[in-house]
């Protein structure tokens, strides 16, 4: 393993990546930040450059192809970004010594579950998306057996970029009434909660207190998306009758959307590291950064 302390985080300018350097700075850790501008990952010998220019203990990758609907008709353009570009990752990491922290997806399972996925759980994708996204994570685990760490998320938001939370923001205050889907579970997750995990385990990988493989960095307990938009407008002061339940039925997407995201963390115990606190308690906390990201 290399001996420089320097980080390199891939997808910088994104929403969870401007998190990740924030939780890097609060840490004093010395990083390198790469936006898509600035390193193309489907560039195999861009990466390797990268990688041995900047010699990082650890790299995180935050770069990930997240249109969903799109990849059912561009499949091949999403494997080069979700698939391939974490394989050259974990390539050039293989190389200089590199730990390698990348960010996965919910979407790899096949959503018909009735009880929390555990790590070690089949995986099953149902869309192009998420078949795209098993090609990284199996590109790591395999290339990086013990200097590899796959972090499964989902339903994440934060104030660096668009997402739900900001949408049903934008959306009380010009609607009456919003219809929402309430057949949908899962696990809203604040990016500033998956920044630290992503940080403590890089930490910990370092310190050899983490072992390598597959963790889920999602919020505890769980909710639908209409149970979500209920709270936001708890949050806003507005009235939480305003939001009807729906079913997935009246917003047909090319994409099938998971039924069950729910995610078990029992993992994180091996690590040390306590898994992120309930969803509502972030949501709380986050909201104040939110509205003001929204409204300026």
């Amino acid at each position: 393993m290399t001996d420089n302390r320097t980080w390199l985080v891939t997808g910088a300018g994104g929403m969870l990546g401007q998190d990740v350097l924030a939780r890097l700075d609060r840490a004093g850790e010395r990083y390198v930040a790469l936006d898509r501008k600035a390193l193309d990952l489907t560039d195999a010998d861009a990466v390797s450059a990268a990688v041995e220019e900047h010699r990082p203990a650890v790299v995180v990758n935050c770069a990930a192809w997240t249109a969903v609907d799109d990849a059912e008709t561009r499949e091949d353009e999403a494997l080069a970004i979700n698939g391939d570009g974490p394989r050259h990752l974990a390539e050039a990491c293989a190389r200089t010594g590199a730990v390698l922290l990348h960010v996965s997806t919910d979407y790899v399972f096949a959503g018909d579950a009735t009880t929390p996925y555990a790590e070690d759980a089949p995986t099953a994708p149902r869309s192009a998306y998420g078949r795209t996204k098993l090609a990284g994570e199996q590109a790591v685990l395999a290339a990086l057996p013990e200097t590899g760490y796959v972090v499964r998320t989902a339903w994440l938001y934060g104030a660096g970029g668009g997402n739900f939370v900001r949408t049903m923001i934008k959306l009380e205050g010009v609607k009456d009434t919003l219809d929402v889907v309430d057949d949908q579970r899962g696990q809203p997750t604040w990016t500033t909660d998956l920044a630290d995990r992503l940080v403590r385990l890089g930490q910990g990988a370092l310190a050899g207190s983490a072992p390598a493989g597959v963790y889920h960095g999602t919020s505890g307990g769980e909710t639908t998306w209409f149970g979500f938009t209920r709270a936001i407008f708890e949050q806003l002061g507005a009235d939480p009758e305003r939001v009807r339940p729906t079913s997935s039925a009246a917003f047909v997407r090319p994409a099938p959307r998971p039924a069950y995201s729910v995610l078990g963390h029992d993992r994180w115990a091996d690590a040390g590291i306590e898994p992120i606190r309930d969803w509502r308690e972030a949501l709380t906390e986050a909201f104040t950064a939110l509205l003001a990201a929204e409204r300026g």
